[in-house]
């Protein structure tokens, strides 16, 4: 705030005068508290209504990815639930109070156990070989048109990403209005759930499957995988390697599949046992009751046109999220979820903006500037970008001051 009355570039901006009084830095704090998530969340879906006006969204295919966030809070301000409750007196009883708020938005036992005083709604997460920190975790949907972020959403950092994807489409298709074709994403999204999804909503589900990518791990090294078994419809019965049966015994209500077993017996005397299981029981196998439909999308997923969609998701994830470090994404600048999901649709914003300069930047060119030398665009760019690295939170302000000034005003 000390350096807008020396910029009057940014006074412009604003809409201040010489002689017009500068705002105290605390309407910003104030803002967030006043206007709430809606007003944010309206702003981001102003943008993005932008560039689908510029013609600059296509709609039709989404990219989805996640990325961790560091909490703005200690590791040191972690507690032990179950200690904790051995250990009451009056202060703890008013923590736990605010603990109980979150515990229904940990999903993950450690979390559950394991939370912040400082920020309940972080999760403790070890991500790749650091040691475990606070995080949240931010979900993201992209157009890949010209990369404009058209959903956004924020949650404590042990949430599943495939327990959003439903979210994040139906986001995207409110705020471009158009209908999804295609969902590309990795195989942390790869669940039966959201490729039934999927097949419901008519969306062609680009994702690898999850099952498929933890083959060969855990318990389940040098053991026969599924597809090694084969499946007899007329019969309903799989075919193991040695060529015995498994029959339908049990189906799961809660799970919405059936359970294929071979008898213990036969089981016990096969030579190939040691590669087919480590059970007493013997060998089970599990076919979901809408498993044609998941054959279907499976197959779908493995075509190359959806090997060709995910390659192109590596490079498109990893360009959106790095546009995001230079504005402050990699670390929560304020702390509770609600205000996290604040500073990550501003984030967005800001991204978007940007698509929609170069736009209008190089629609100018072509129409206008034609006699102009070509160095002048990209001097303009940069400096422009340069110039919204400063007005991250200038932007907020003028524009909420703008579109809800009159919400302001009458709180």
């Amino acid at each position: 705030m000390e350096t807008i009355p020396e910029r009057m570039d940014w006074m412009w901006f604003l809409g201040l005068d010489l002689d017009d009084e500068i705002p105290d830095h605390s309407v910003l704090s104030k803002a967030r508290a006043r206007w709430g998530i809606e007003a944010f969340r309206r702003f981001f879906q102003r943008v993005v209504r932008q560039c689908v006006e510029e013609g600059l969204v296509d709609g039709s295919k989404l990219f989805v990815d996640a990325s961790l966030i560091q909490a703005d809070a200690s590791n040191n301000s972690v507690v032990d639930r179950e200690k904790l409750q051995r250990q009451l007196d009056r202060g703890y009883e008013r923590l736990e109070e605010r603990l109980d708020e979150v515990k229904q938005a940990k999903t993950a036992p450690a979390n559950v156990r394991f939370l912040s005083a400082t920020d309940p709604d972080a999760s403790v997460i070890r991500h790749g070989a650091g040691k475990p920190k606070l995080r949240y975790k931010t979900h993201r949907g992209v157009d890949p048109k010209r990369e404009v972020i058209t959903a956004t959403m924020v949650t404590p950092g042990a949430t599943d990403e495939s327990a959003v994807l439903e979210k994040v489409v139906a986001t995207h298709e409110q705020n471009t209005e158009r209908k999804v074709e295609t969902v590309v994403a990795d195989s942390r999204y790869g669940t039966i759930e959201n490729y039934l999804m999927c097949h419901d909503a008519g969306i062609q589900a680009h994702i690898p499957s999850l099952e498929k990518s933890q083959r060969g791990t855990g318990r389940r090294e040098d053991i026969f995988p599924k597809d090694a078994f084969r499946y007899d419809r007329k019969g309903d019965i799989f075919i193991c390697p040695a060529g015995r049966r498994l029959r339908r015994r049990h189906f799961y209500r809660d799970r919405n599949h059936f359970e294929y077993l071979a008898s213990s017996g036969v089981c016990s005397h096969c030579r190939l046992k040691p590669k087919c299981t480590r059970s007493k029981i013997g060998r089970t196998l599990k076919r979901h009751a809408r498993q044609e439909e998941l054959d279907w999308q499976l197959k779908r997923s493995r075509s190359p046109v959806a090997q060709k969609d995910l390659q192109t998701r590596q490079h498109l994830s990893e360009r959106s999220f790095a546009r995001s470090v230079r504005y402050g994404y990699k670390r929560a600048r304020w702390r509770r979820c609600w205000r996290m999901q604040i500073q990550d649709f501003l984030i967005a914003a800001i991204q978007n903006i940007m698509v929609l300069i170069r736009h209008s930047v190089s629609t100018l060119k072509n129409k206008k500037w034609r006699r102009v030398r070509p160095e002048f665009s990209s001097f303009l760019i940069t400096k422009v970008s340069s110039g919204l690295a400063h007005l991250f939170l200038l932007t907020s302000m003028a524009m909420f001051t703008d579109y809800f000034g009159q919400q302001a005003a009458y709180p």
